[in-house]
């Protein structure tokens, strides 16, 4: 879960670094999210079926194996359109992440303990924020990022090895029946909506955080990806508490704190810089937790056989958030400055506890 996201968390870490020597603007920054989400969401509606047909083990072998080539394109690219080509190749491991775990999850964990390891397991997520905006933050202000991105891959293909430690697949490999699989339970549905909204909300905050510290509240470029650290931390703890609690009623409250969350960030560049980091931490243990409590609901709603299928066709709609999101919030912010950007990632956050509520009446 880790490896799938950390060439979006690398995004918003190096984006300083990113923008001055590829000469992009922001909203260019954004288009490189939404090369590696768009890719994700469209593979996300026939990945489910290809995860059940050639098995969750040599999916996620494959996972390290596509990040570890996506990141060694990434580190190497010496023209944006390289970059968002390597972006794009990111999404692939993406798309596999939630339905081959899931699918492990429901084949070997007994129920009543699903719902804490699926906490651990999408806290893999924030790891991958963590180990970005600290250890491969400081590697890149140190010796460079091409380097830092270098890291990563060597460790992408280093954990491609020890997939070979997963429970093996019952079955042999089949030929997938390749299509768009759409039959889905009303739940899947509701999810999946509100999943598009949250996605937009927490890629805007990953993407942008970073360099919204550097430009508007003058961190150095350490302590400014050291936020995307601080949102890994509590995106861990966050998920692995609020999914051991295990109820889809906890998706309302845990939006409405996001929305706070928000408003800290809207807050630091008039009131104080330190509310910044409330803001993050709020994010991450409140916003980035919604996704993991959302995905356990989908584990619970799903029959064995529909688990990859139901868990692809809601990543689907968080990853298109994902697409959607940053290249907006760009826009915004060059456009009206970044308390636009951030009034409608509030926004964000306040509809998506409203798709909830609406379900869950």
């Amino acid at each position: 879960m880790g490896f799938s996201m950390v060439p979006l968390f690398l995004l918003g870490t190096m984006a300083s670094a990113l923008v001055g020597e590829f000469g992009i603007g922001r909203p260019l920054l954004g288009v490189l999210v939404t090369a590696g989400f768009g890719v994700a969401a469209a593979l996300s509606l026939v990945i489910g079926p290809v995860v059940d047909a050639v098995g969750a083990r040599r999916s996620a072998v494959a996972l390290f194996v596509v990040s570890g080539v996506a990141l060694v394109v990434f580190a190497t690219a010496a023209h944006y359109l390289v970059l968002v080509v390597a972006v794009g190749v990111a999404g692939v491991p993406q798309a596999l992440a939630n339905p081959s775990t899931n699918k492990i999850v429901a084949a070997v964990v007994p129920p009543a303990r699903r719902g804490g390891v699926i906490g651990l397991k999408q806290s893999g997520v924030q790891l991958g924020a963590f180990v970005a905006g600290l250890p491969l933050a400081w590697i890149a202000d140190g010796v460079g990022w091409r380097v830092a991105v270098g890291v990563a891959a060597g460790l992408a293909f280093l954990f491609a090895g020890a997939g070979l430690l997963l429970p093996a697949d019952p079955e042999p490999a089949r030929v997938p029946k390749f299509g768009v699989s759409l039959s889905a339970g009303p739940a899947v549905w509701w999810l999946l909506g509100f999943s598009v909204l949250l996605g937009a909300g927490i890629a805007a905050v990953n993407t942008y955080v970073a360099l919204f510290a550097e430009q508007e509240l003058g961190f150095g470029v350490r302590v400014a990806a050291a936020l995307v650290a601080a949102l890994g931390v509590t995106g861990i703890v966050g998920r692995i508490v609020w999914t051991r609690l295990g109820s889809p009623g906890l998706l309302v409250p845990l939006c409405l704190a996001a929305v706070v969350a928000v408003v800290a960030l809207l807050l630091s560049p008039v009131v104080w810089s330190g509310l910044a980091w409330v803001g993050v931490l709020g994010v991450g243990g409140f916003a980035v937790a919604a996704n993991a409590v959302s995905m356990a609901a989908v584990v619970a709603a799903s029959t064995p056989k529909s688990t990859g299928r139901d868990s692809a066709l809601v990543s689907a709609g968080f990853f298109t958030g994902f697409a959607v999101g940053p290249p907006v919030f760009g826009l915004l912010v060059d456009g009206l400055g970044y308390s636009a950007g951030w009034v409608v990632v509030a926004v964000e956050f306040a509809l998506a506890a409203c798709v909830v509520a609406v379900w869950r009446s």
